[in-house]
């Protein structure tokens, strides 16, 4: 009996002996992370590109340090570089960067669910979200989650997208998905780390493409590591914010901003992941492999996009905060105006007469530098190829619409208006208080119509709330995209297609209407919102 004892006490001593030797050494992992890359891939001022990412990869693996690299979404669209393929020289760069996750940005569904699905089978790595869910079979709309041996060390990664993607995209790409949010999100996630340790996850990374601005009542990211256990290394995106907050207890959060400016990189240290961000020009150097494939897809979309439009004698910027998001600006009015002088060459004969042009300052992606104005300039500033909608509605709804597109101002949001044919006055200082919320959308009337927002006049005549108005605005708008669900009910029965998409509309506007030269006017806002 001695002796059976004595050998279960050493049987038992090895085991803890051996698991001691073999557990998994985290300081030989680095985790690497981009966010919100939105195409800008190749190395500039300011710019890392995925040439420098994949070097940087490598000399941390040559130093002997496994690499897991993973990104927090929007990667697929905005610049011109990877908007022409619509996506697929992003996912090229980085299959051969070597990228080991990516979660889903609200943008990956700008073009398309076929577009996105022909996507995902050209990653060479595993794309993950768990809280899409395709309504008709109540399961995900991909592989929730995935798990990557790096060394030692057995990492589980899941995904989180989102949930703003209904209103943050055309709607229309995303018919028959859910995005789980709130406390279903939390279930979800909570979910996935529970899966992932169970099958013996050292560490357990959230992508999340969620954000901490607190907007129109979506969760944040802060919001679900307050309500999940068992994140190690939550990687977020979205909201383009540079990130390195510690959690103590629960995970370490970071984001990287946008654009490739900065690299993400988390080490484990004295017991706990702490970030290390590379800022640009920290390491410069970039894979000539990874560097030349970036370069042939640049030259190619370069020459599809020289050709000269017009001249301008001054910059308009296209900056977000503050800008085409919080107020009226040069740019939003330009491209407002020739909207606006399309849609009435366009239905000149047919009618109907065309009051004014709203579009939704998410929608402008950049801005124009003093000099040419060329097909790049334009198609960077909207890369979405929306179709130009004419939509006829009431004036009391057109209202609620706009004083719903400033319910945050001055604070950012996508569907803040530029405008042409309207003139209104908007009152920051008298909170926006919520009504009704609108069907199939995160946003709400106004509870108090007028007390916040006021329509001086449409069309230089004064403002009726009982008339009826007809609108220019992106198809996107007419589905209800960003803060425009007001619209929806009027969509299927009296919008129409003008006939031109954005861009083109644009460049006829420059080239037919204002002769190849942008005007003087256009250097000031024109005064059409006003703001206190």
């Amino acid at each position: 009996m001695k002796f059976k004892k004595l050998l279960a006490g050493l049987v038992l001593s090895s085991l803890f002996v051996c698991s001691s030797a073999f557990a998994a050494d985290l300081s030989k992992l680095i985790i690497m992370h981009t966010n919100d890359t939105h195409g800008f891939d190749q190395r500039a001022d300011g710019i890392n590109g995925m040439a420098t990412i994949k070097d940087l990869k490598d000399d941390f693996e040559a130093k002997g340090y496994n690499v897991l690299l993973v990104d927090a979404g929007d990667a697929i669209q905005d610049n011109n570089l990877v908007n022409m393929s619509k996506g697929a020289s992003a996912i090229k760069f980085f299959n051969e960067v070597g990228y080991d996750a990516q979660t889903l940005g609200n943008h990956e569904f700008d073009y398309g669910q076929e577009v996105l699905e022909a996507r995902l089978k050209e990653a060479k790595y595993d794309i993950v979200s768990a809280n899409v869910i395709v309504e008709a079979t109540g399961k995900p709309y991909i592989k929730p989650s995935t798990i990557i041996q790096k060394g030692d060390v057995k990492v589980g990664v899941f995904g989180l997208s989102t949930p703003e993607t209904l209103v943050s995209t055309n709607p229309k790409n995303v018919r028959g998905l859910k995005f789980l949010d709130h406390e279903e999100l939390y279930k979800c996630a909570q979910k996935q780390v529970d899966e992932l340790k169970a099958d013996g996850c050292d560490v357990i990374v959230a992508l999340g493409h969620i954000g901490s601005t607190k907007k129109a009542g979506y969760a944040t990211a802060e919001d679900i590591i307050a309500n999940v256990k068992g994140i190690d290394v939550f990687v977020d995106g979205h909201d383009h914010k540079v990130k390195n907050f510690e959690n103590p207890g629960s995970a370490l959060h970071v984001s990287t901003g946008s654009y490739t400016r900065n690299i993400g990189v988390v080490k484990y240290d004295n017991g706990k992941w702490v970030a290390d961000l590379h800022k640009y020009g920290r390491f410069n150097s970039e894979d000539e492999v990874v560097k030349k494939l970036v370069d042939k897809e640049a030259e190619k979309v370069a020459k599809a996009m020289n050709q000269k439009i017009a001249k301008v004698a001054f910059d308009l910027s296209g900056e977000r905060v503050p800008g085409v998001r919080t107020q009226e600006m040069p740019l939003g009015d330009l491209v407002a105006d020739a909207f606006l002088w399309q849609a009435r060459q366009a239905m000149a004969v047919t009618g109907p007469k065309i009051d004014a042009a709203i579009i939704n300052g998410g929608g402008l992606r950049g801005g124009i530098k003093q000099g040419l104005v060329t097909r790049g300039t334009v198609s960077a500033i909207m890369p979405y190829n929306n179709q130009l909608y004419v939509i006829t509605v009431p004036g009391e709804v057109l209202h609620n619409v706009l004083e719903t597109s400033t319910c945050v101002t001055p604070e950012e949001m996508g569907g803040f208006p530029q405008v042409a044919g309207i003139e209104m006055t908007l009152d920051t200082t008298v909170p926006f208080v919520r009504g009704e919320q609108y069907e199939g959308s995160s946003y709400y009337k106004p509870a108090k119509p007028g007390s916040r927002l006021q329509i001086k006049s449409i069309n230089g005549k004064p403002f009726d709330p009982k008339a009826e108005y007809t609108i220019l605005a992106l198809e996107f708008q007419c589905n209800g995209g960003d803060s425009y669900a007001g619209f929806m009910p009027y969509a299927a029965k009296n919008s129409r297609s003008i006939g031109y998409i954005d861009t083109d509309a644009f460049i006829n506007y420059l080239k037919t209407e204002l002769g190849g030269v942008i005007p003087e006017r256009y250097k000031e806002s024109q005064g059409r919102i006003q703001i206190k």
